[in-house]
């Protein structure tokens, strides 16, 4: 099974790229679900987010640890190990089911040691006027998607790991053909 790590930063079109490989019968695992399905009340995860956060919601959570950087770690520490592990255990059940592709969309995907999984890694890029305009119309105001962007891995690093680059900027078309030729490429390579 050949495995594509997905990142980008926030508002740069992840999600859009990875409905374009599932429209083309990529199996996708999207690690913001998986984070989702991790902290879910009852959870293990839930327990000790109560514990040290006192909520569980999505948008308290945000609020707080964008503001405070030692906040925003004893999260992660919580939820990323988990995910990790959940997000192996797929990719495994995957690989045993035979499937030809599978990608990973993760925005600390370059963070995790799961990088080595992934036979390419796929970055999507964007203008920030672009990402801020996408989240606003989400809701985000302009200082939280900044302060959010200023917590993710600089775009130009993320380049630097990139094995093939999406531009979320250009019109659709444009990024459908990208994604085309670079899934083409990869079906193409050596397995």
């Amino acid at each position: 099974m050949k495995v594509i790590g997905l990142t980008g930063n926030i508002g740069c079109g992840k999600s859009t790229v990875a409905g374009m490989l599932r429209e083309r019968g990529v199996a996708t695992i999207d690690a913001d679900d998986v984070a989702r399905e991790v902290r879910r009340p009852g959870s293990p995860a839930a327990a000790l987010i109560l514990d040290r956060f006192g909520t569980l919601e999505p948008a308290e959570l945000a609020r707080v640890v964008f503001e405070d950087s030692r906040a925003l770690a004893d999260l992660e520490a919580i939820i990323h190990p988990r995910v990790r592990d959940l997000v192996g255990a797929r990719l495994a059940t995957l690989d045993q089911e035979d499937v030809a592709v599978t990608a990973v969309e993760a925005i600390k995907l370059l963070e995790s040691p799961l990088r080595d999984r992934y036979d390419q890694v796929w970055v999507v890029v964007c203008r920030p006027e672009d990402a801020v305009r996408r989240l606003a119309e989400r809701g985000l105001s302009e200082s939280d998607v900044l302060e959010r962007r200023a917590n993710q891995m600089a775009q130009s690093d993320m380049l630097q790991a990139a094995d093939v680059v999406i531009d979320g900027s250009a019109d659709i078309g444009e990024t459908t053909r990208q994604v085309e030729a670079a899934l083409a490429s990869l079906s193409a390579g050596p397995d």
